[in-house]
C-alpha cells in the first residue's frame, strides 16, 4: 500500500497507538494520502473525473484531498432501474466506477436475483456489503479480501481496546439484534466469536432469518413500487404477509434470547445489539424474576449505534447495565461506518471516540466543499474520513455526520484525534441533507456506467 500508509497501519495491535497527536502524524499522513492517490488515480474511474477537475496531481496537504472525497451517496448513485430491472450487467458495469480492481470474468447467465449475483462477485474476490437503506436506495460498497482480513484484526482490537476484554475465550455472545447479512459483518461476527467465545459453551443464533442485501434491496424496492402506485395487489400481498411474518420473528425473539440468557446466566456473558433489543431483553430477563445478582460481575456488552428512534426510559442504559449486572469499564462503543473499514472505539475515561492513526480525519463545512481551519482544539463540522486500510475501493468519504473533533488531549491521557459522544446526522437535524459535490459526482457515475 506504500511505505507512509504500512507505517501508520502497522500500529494496528499497538496499544499506544491513540497517543500519537494529529500534529505528530499529519506529516506521515499526508505522504500516505498521496501514496493512494498516486497508487489509485488511474485505476478508479470515479477518483480520475474527480481530480482531473480539481486539477490535482498531487496531495501536499490534508486539506488537498477534499476535492477527492466520495460523497456517501456516491455509494448509492446507481441507477434504481438496475435493481428493479434486475440488470446485473449494467450493475456490474456501474460497480467498476467504484472499484480499483477491474471486475473480469464474472458469469451472469441465469443470475436468480441480487444475492447470487452478490455469490458470484465474491467468489472472484469481490466482496459486496449494503447499508440498511430502509428509507432509500442502499449504498453498495465493493471491498477486497484484503478488507476482509483487516476487518477480523481491526474489530478484535477495537473491541479489547475499548472494553478492556481480553481475548481470552471465555464468554457466550449472546447478539440480541438482527444483523444484515452481509461479507463485512459475517467477517466481524466470526472473529468476534473466535477471540471471546469459550468455544465449549453453548452458541446463541438469534432467530430471526437472515437479513440479506437481496431481502434488504427487495423491501426498497417494493417500497418505492407501492409509493409510486406500480406494485400489483399480488406483489403487495405478498409483501405485507413477508413483513408480518418477520415482526412476528422478531417480537418472539425477544423472549427467547431472554430465556438463553437466564439459562447461562452463570457464564460469563457478552452481550450486543441496539439500545432499543437490549431494553427489551433486558425487561423480560427482569419480568421473569431476575437481575443483577443472577450474573457474572464480568460481564461486558457492545451497543451499536444510537437509539434509532426508539422510545425509551430516560434510563435506558442504566437499566441494561443494572439488569445484566455490567460494570462501568466493560461497556462497549464503537463509531464506524459501512463507508469506512475501521473503528474509532469509545474510551471508558473520557467517553470519546478516538481516531486511529490510519483514519484521517477531515472536518468540513456543511456543504462538504471545503475543509474548516481547524489545526488545535475542537471544532464542529461535517465529518469526512480517508480510510488508509481500505483496498477495494477509495478510501476517502464525506459522512451525513455533524461532529465535534477534538485534537487535544482527551481524559484518558491519549494525545490523538477524538471525537465527542454529540454526533448527528443532518438529515436528522434539518430533514434534508445536501453535500454540495453529491450532484456532480451522480451524474459521472451515471454518465461512465
Amino acid at each position: 500500500m506504500g511505505e507512509a500508509a504500512d507505517k501508520l497501519m502497522a500500529l494496528v495491535a499497538d496499544p499506544q497507538r491513540f497517543s500519537f497527536s494529529a500534529e505528530e502524524l499529519r506529516e506521515t499522513q499526508v505522504a500516505a494520502l498521496d501514496e493512494r492517490f498516486q497508487e489509485r488515480k488511474d485505476r478508479i474511474k470515479l477518483l480520475s473525473l474527480r481530480a482531473r477537475d480539481a486539477g490535482i496531481e498531487k496531495i501536499e496537504s490534508i486539506a488537498d484531498v477534499v476535492p477527492l472525497l466520495f460523497p456517501h451517496t456516491a455509494y448509492k448513485s446507481y441507477p434504481e432501474s438496475f435493481l428493479m430491472e434486475e440488470r446485473w450487467d449494467k450493475l456490474t458495469k456501474w460497480l467498476g466506477t467504484i472499484s480499483p480492481y477491474p471486475i473480469e470474468g464474472l458469469d451472469l447467465e441465469g443470475v436468480e436475483g441480487i444475492d447470487d449475483w452478490i455469490e458470484r462477485l465474491a467468489a472472484l474476490g469481490h466482496f459486496i456489503s449494503c447499508s440498511s437503506g430502509t428509507t432509500g436506495k442502499s449504498a453498495m460498497l465493493i471491498a477486497s479480501q484484503k478488507d476482509m482480513d483487516w476487518s477480523k484484526i481491526d474489530t478484535v482490537n477495537v473491541f479489547a481496546w475499548g472494553s478492556g476484554v481480553v481475548p481470552a475465550q471465555d464468554r457466550v455472545i449472546v447478539g440480541c439484534a438482527p444483523v444484515a447479512t452481509v461479507p463485512k459483518n459475517a467477517t466481524i461476527a466470526q472473529a468476534q466469536y473466535e477471540a471471546f467465545a469459550d468455544p465449549s459453551a453453548p452458541r446463541w443464533h438469534y432467530p430471526v432469518p437472515p437479513i440479506t442485501v437481496g431481502s434488504l434491496t427487495s423491501m426498497v424496492v417494493m417500497r418505492k413500487k407501492i409509493a409510486e402506485g406500480t406494485a400489483r395487489p399480488d406483489e403487495i400481498a405478498a409483501f405485507e404477509e413477508t413483513s408480518a411474518a418477520r415482526a412476528k420473528a422478531v417480537a418472539d425473539a425477544i423472549p427467547a434470547t431472554a430465556q438463553f440468557i437466564i439459562e447461562n446466566r452463570h457464564r460469563k456473558l457478552q452481550l450486543s445489539g441496539l439500545w432499543s433489543g437490549l431494553w427489551q431483553v433486558a425487561k423480560a430477563v427482569r419480568d421473569a424474576g431476575y437481575g443483577r445478582a443472577d450474573f457474572d460481575p464480568d460481564n461486558s456488552i457492545y451497543v451499536g449505534g444510537g437509539l434509532k428512534r426508539a422510545q425509551l426510559p430516560d434510563d435506558y442504559q442504566e437499566y441494561v447495565f443494572d439488569t445484566f449486572n455490567i460494570p462501568e469499564d466493560r461497556h462497549f462503543q464503537n463509531y464506524s461506518m459501512q463507508e469506512l473499514n475501521s473503528g474509532m472505539p469509545k474510551c471508558r475515561e473520557g467517553g470519546r471516540y478516538h481516531v486511529p492513526p490510519w483514519i484521517v480525519p477531515v472536518l468540513l463545512d456543511k456543504s462538504g466543499d471545503n475543509a474548516l481551519d481547524h489545526t488545535s482544539g475542537e471544532m464542529e463540522g461535517r465529518a469526512a474520513f480517508f480510510d488508509l486500510s481500505l483496498d477495494g475501493r477509495w478510501g476517502g468519504v464525506i459522512t451525513g455526520d455533524k461532529i465535534s473533533l477534538d485534537y487535544s488531549p482527551c481524559k484518558c491521557g491519549n494525545h490523538g484525534p477524538s471525537i465527542r459522544d454529540n454526533i448527528v446526522r443532518y438529515a436528522d437535524l434539518e430533514g434534508d441533507d445536501k453535500i454540495g459535490c453529491a450532484g456532480t459526482v451522480d451524474a459521472y457515475v451515471r454518465g461512465v456506467a
